[in-house]
């Protein structure tokens, strides 16, 4: 297929080029999906409930419509998570029907990654040919970190589909001219906003660009339809916002991560302009305040234009992004003198757009950064990758001129390749050499168009075994991170893929590699950007979990003990509150008492005298409380929030759920404050400890270790309130 074939896709075009649709596309778009689906659902059941924080609000909107409508933690909806629900309705859905476990949890997010496989598929296919699609498609399923996060309960499995539908609505406003698809181009996005705000929105200057310069309609039309479609994308991103925060506050949770209870200090400060600029500015960024980057920027390294290609990112997401850079200007150039409304330069414009925009913004971002966002870009990767690629290819066999570009391209590939690779030598040391081999083959069966009069009948088939070698080269890196991916349990706290570097937080989940251990989140003690790993409560020693010392799902394979989500960076000690906190305090995933300790002979003593209050027990922190939830199916308050720094709880508060019944249990480690002035820890801390009555040990047959004791008879930091 020529490049004039494929790039004059105008209405119709689709039912033309059914009619020379090769015999190999559907078979090859279905092994690619068999592919993507065996890689993201391979043992998933294996993988607990992954990120127990969004585990512990899906299961409770299986309980509660009103946590399901708002993303509450606890069913009796006292606190939301820190995301919009979107990503959590589909998730909770999918629990009411074929009851909650980690295998109806995880699921739709397969589900959701294969479906951004096929849409890809059908996007590419339209600008460019089958070739493309094929590549391209192929490239988005073995893409190391996407199918880490498909893997996981992270909203970003939800985002990249839903960006990927906006692409393709907005590639058929800009084929048809009409503006349906774009206003539906724009709903998707609003959908983004409703899985992760502000983060969705970095694709509309791509989408507006690629619209305002390519469709048919004459300018005026074009901006009447952009502004058409701008009312469509701020209805369906605010309508959620909007209800919520009009809702008065003693009616409705607590929204996690905002400094004020509301969602639109949520949209500005920690998920908006916080990520950007760091936590300390932007509007504030999360409770709390924070440091700027700090400790948040070094679970992906320090911002900068080398962030992409450092140790802890360069292999889930940097093996094609040189390639695609390339492709993409040779593409750009090759096709700039065609018609202003040429589809495949306007795919172009979109897809280049794409990896632009987030390029700067992701490697720029001071904020929290964490590894699996730059699934963000493997779209836009693939879709240049394979759609440039075809351009070339062709252009090559037509001119000399181009034919040196693709195995260029190719060459640097492969040695970018190697150069990951040789990053952990211990990892299958000959798969670096598998990939030199098959790039120096590559290259010299691209040339061969260059050598002069060579027959077609040599040239062809020559060409063709350097096409399959160049895409076994640039693919057998990335493919074998992706297998690792598949192969390992889901890190639920910060998903990666690869081998283990030993180099901080975000190096994969695999086995082996310097520094080695299983994982290698940490290295000698310390935490990212050079940070001492921060004493636990009440001797610095691990906290216990309950059911018998484990750390909750999440919390293995690497991962550091905060068990749970980016906000594990807000404070700057891996999650949790650094010698106490707000009541229950503890690091991570510690449930309170002195270091940080509650067995399952508390919860079971809590269980039994709950008697009609809504909640089981009120703790510090989510990551407190999810496992609880978890474990028991019963409402958990998590009074400060993620990581106990959001000002939710103040002792008026307090003071009216123990008047009312509705909390007789409360766990308190002492400690100061640590949402700052204006959180209440301390008063409510104080409050506690002069009006609760401590719950001895004895009376629920366990023991505090390191109390001084031993006897049974020392506090646990368990309050009877009423």
């Amino acid at each position: 297929m020529t490049t004039e074939t494929i790039t004059s896709a105008r209405p119709g075009a689709g039912e033309r080029d059914a009619a020379v649709r090769p015999r190999w596309a559907w078979p090859a778009l279905a092994a690619v999906l068999v592919l993507a689906f065996a890689l993201y659902a391979w043992g998933i059941n294996s993988a607990g409930y992954a990120n127990s924080y969004y585990a512990a609000a899906v299961k409770s909107g299986t309980q509660s419509w009103k946590a399901f409508f708002f993303g509450s933690l606890d069913a009796a909806s006292f606190i939301t998570v820190d995301k919009p629900p979107m990503a959590l309705w589909v998730m909770a859905l999918f629990g009411r029907v074929f009851g909650f476990s980690s295998w109806s949890m995880l699921l739709p997010q397969v589900l959701e990654g294969v479906a951004a496989v096929a849409v890809l598929w059908a996007t590419v296919r339209r600008a460019f040919g089958y070739p493309a699609a094929l590549v391209a498609s192929l490239v988005l399923a073995l893409t190391p970190i996407t199918v880490a996060i498909d893997r996981d309960n992270n909203p970003d499995t939800l985002l990249v589909l839903l960006l990927v539908l906006a692409a393709w609505a907005t590639q058929r406003a800009i084929e048809t001219g009409r503006l349906r698809p774009l206003l539906l181009a724009a709903f998707f996005v609003g959908c983004g906003f409703n899985t992760k705000m502000l983060q969705a929105w970095v694709l509309v200057p791509a989408l507006a660009l690629a619209y305002l310069i390519a469709a048919p309609p004459g300018w005026v039309r074009r901006i009447v339809h952009l502004l058409a479609a701008g009312a469509v994308l701020a209805v369906s991103s605010f309508w959620w916002m909007v209800i919520v925060d009009l809702i008065p506050a003693g009616k409705r949770p607590f929204i996690g991560g905002s400094t004020d209870g509301t969602v639109w200090d949520l949209v500005i400060g920690y998920n908006g302009l916080g990520r950007i600029f760091g936590e300390n500015r932007g509007g504030g960024g999360g409770p709390g305040g924070g440091r700027g980057g700090g400790m948040g920027a070094s679970f992906g390294g320090q911002p900068g234009a080398g962030r992409m290609f450092n140790d802890i990112i360069g292999g889930q997401i940097s093996w094609l992004l040189p390639l695609a850079a390339i492709l993409l200007v040779a593409g750009l150039v090759l096709l700039w003198r065609r018609p202003r409304a040429d589809l495949a330069r306007a795919a172009l414009i979109l897809w280049g757009g794409w990896l632009a925009v987030h390029f700067v913004v992701f490697s720029f971002a001071e904020g929290t950064f964490h590894p699996y966002y730059t699934t963000a870009l493997a779209p836009a990767i693939a879709a240049l990758v394979g759609g440039g690629a075809a351009l070339v290819f062709d252009a090559g066999r037509r001119s000399r001129a181009w034919a040196w570009v693709l195995p260029a391209g190719v060459a640097m590939t492969g040695l970018w390749s190697f150069t990951l690779l040789n990053r952990t030598p211990d990892w299958h040391p000959w798969l670096r050499y598998v990939v030199a081999v098959a790039t120096v083959l590559a290259v010299l069966g691209l040339l061969v168009a260059l050598v002069p009069r060579i027959g077609a009948r040599i040239a062809t088939p020559v060409l063709g075994a350097g096409a399959v070698l160049a895409l076994l080269a640039g693919l057998a890196g990335p493919g074998a991170y992706a297998l690792s991916a598949a192969s390992t349990q889901v890190n639920g706290t910060n998903p990666a893929a690869g081998p283990s570097s030993g180099m901080g937080f975000g190096r994969p989940g695999g086995q082996g590699g310097p520094g080695g251990g299983r994982g290698g989140w940490m290295r000698g003690g310390e935490f990212p950007g050079g940070g001492q790993m921060p004493q636990f409560p009440g001797g610095g020693q691990m906290p216990q979990f309950p059911g018998g010392g484990q750390p909750p799902s999440g919390a293995e394979n690497g991962a550091p003990p905060n068990n749970g989500t980016e906000n594990g960076a807000r404070n700057g000690t891996g999650g949790g509150n650094r010698g106490g906190g707000f009541p229950g305090g503890g690091m991570g995933g510690g449930f309170g008492g002195p270091g940080g300790q509650v067995d399952q002979r508390m919860i079971s003593y809590l269980e039994k005298n709950q008697g009609s209050a809504r909640w089981l027990v009120a703790v510090s922190s989510a990551q407190s409380a999810s496992s609880i939830i978890l474990s028991t199916g019963r409402p958990v308050m998590a009074m400060g929030g993620f990581t106990g720094s959001d000002p939710a709880m103040t002792v008026a508060k307090l003071q009216e759920y123990v008047k009312k019944g509705e909390l007789r249990y409360i766990i308190v480690n002492g400690g100061g404050m640590r949402g700052g002035p204006d959180s209440g820890s301390a008063s409510v801390t104080a409050w506690v400890q002069q009006h609760g009555t401590p719950v001895k040990a004895g009376e629920y047959g366990g023991s505090t270790s390191g109390s001084g004791s031993g006897d049974g008879t020392a506090s646990t930091g368990l309050y009877k309130l009423s």
